[in-house]
């Protein structure tokens, strides 16, 4: 009787909770030593289609280390030249000044649709300000996006360098960052190549300079003029550690579906759910207009933001309404940008948001942040509303010539915003 009342007890509890499950303890971060190659699982389908001499396309999800033409383009042309009955095909995806927090959002637009068969994902030079969590959410959030459209597609995470995490490097240990992802990769044998680590070996030999700030001797490598973004032999030590843990990686690879790993996320927190939304009209309120396919910066960056709407009229509002937990704009900054109000859920920030900072004498791409940690299963209005001062310019007055007169200039006067898409983590809600 005993035994018979303990299992109608559990019958009724499955009854009652049926979708009830143990979650996974949560990832503690810690410091993880440092390799030029950690193959894992290694690039097996990649590695197959290149000695099949099959249609290969290679995808580059970085910022401005792999945007520039170094490493990434040198790549593409030593897999040419090694794989030559390969039909390799480039997709270039990298963005200056971002990290994977975007990268989760521009996934799909940059990479995804153009269907690559290997992605490297170097971020973790411009994730090095953000927390290990943080840096789990966005990074787990793309291998899922990637592994979600297609399971076979490989990944590889790159590691490169800037001045002070030769620090780390020096004692054999990754830097906060490539730690974090580190942890992320082993959970899903997912390869990594740290060319960081060989720069600082290369200057603990004598053999490189980090920068020109000491006199470069002959036959000595000066990596690069700000620590950060590699001058051409830079690029090229870059290569040459790619290329050997490719030729590592071809020995050992075994083709694979990746669908399985999907089963349990490294994080619950992932942003597998991220994605861009273009701007309707009926969003829009106020002098917003499209910009015209010869607009200057319509045509410098459509290719990543799509159809770019601009407003410069004070009061002028972009609303829309999302469930979800989280959401932004996709737009740029600018010498004559604005600044907004933004408003969630009728509370007002506490402050104007520029869309301008010290970096602003050109415009770029940016997020401007507008609601996290919301609560998913609730539907949300966003209002974004120009101001009518514009903001402080003063902070980029530092690297012009002459500030005082520069700052008077009608380059430097203005409130224009401009949006190319909406990012959310949940749906839009008409």
């Amino acid at each position: 009787m005993k035994t018979m009342s303990i299992n109608l007890i559990v019958l009724i509890l499955l009854i009652m909770f049926p979708m009830y499950t143990v979650q996974a303890a949560p990832p503690e971060y810690h410091t993880v030593k440092a390799k030029l190659l950690k193959p894992r699982q290694g690039i097996g389908n990649t590695v197959e289609k290149l000695n099949s001499g099959a249609e290969v396309r290679v995808a580059y999800l970085g910022g401005s280390i792999t945007a520039a033409n170094g490493w990434r383009v040198k790549t593409t042309k030593w897999l040419q030249s090694e794989f030559p009955n390969a039909k390799i095909h480039e997709i270039h995806a990298a963005i200056g000044g971002t990290g994977s927090d975007l990268g989760a959002f521009r996934l799909e637009h940059d990479v995804l649709q153009h269907h690559p068969d290997l992605v490297f994902i170097e971020f973790a030079v411009n994730d090095g300000g953000r927390q290990p969590e943080a840096i789990w959410e966005s990074m787990d959030g793309i291998v899922r996006q990637i592994w979600k459209s297609n399971p076979q597609t490989d990944i590889c995470f790159v590691y490169t360098f800037r001045v002070n995490y030769e620090k780390e490097l020096r004692k054999g240990d990754n830097p906060r960052a490539a730690s974090a992802m580190e942890l992320l990769a082993n959970y899903y044998g997912i390869p990594s190549i740290n060319v960081a680590l060989k720069i600082a070996e290369l200057e603990q030999q004598g053999k490189l300079k980090f920068t020109s700030e000491t006199p470069v001797s002959a036959g000595v490598v000066l990596f690069s003029n700000d620590g950060v973004h590699p001058l051409d032999q830079g690029h090229d030590i870059y290569t040459e550690v790619i290329a050997d843990a490719i030729k590592q990686m071809e020995s050992t690879s075994q083709p694979l579906d990746h669908s399985s790993k999907l089963k349990q996320p490294f994080v619950t927190g992932h942003w597998s759910d991220a994605k861009m939304i273009p701007l309707e009209p009926s969003m829009l309120s106020g002098n917003w207009k499209k910009l015209p396919a010869d607009n200057i910066l319509q045509k410098r960056f459509g290719g990543r933001m799509g159809q770019i709407w601009e407003a410069d009229t004070p009061g002028s509002k972009l609303t829309f309404r999302f469930r979800g937990s989280q959401a932004a704009l996709y737009d740029l900054l600018g010498p004559d940008g604005g600044q907004v109000q933004i408003t969630v859920d009728g509370k007002p920030h506490e402050k104007l948001t520029p869309r301008f900072d010290s970096y602003c004498t050109y415009h770029r791409i940016a997020t401007l942040r507008l609601a996290e940690g919301l609560n998913p299963e609730q539907i949300h209005t966003v209002t974004v509303e120009i101001d009518a001062e514009q903001p402080d310019r003063n902070p980029v007055a530092f690297r012009l010539k002459n500030p005082e007169e520069e700052l008077k200039a009608a380059k430097y006067q203005g409130t224009r915003i401009r949006v190319g898409k909406i990012m959310l983590r949940g749906e839009l809600v008409p």
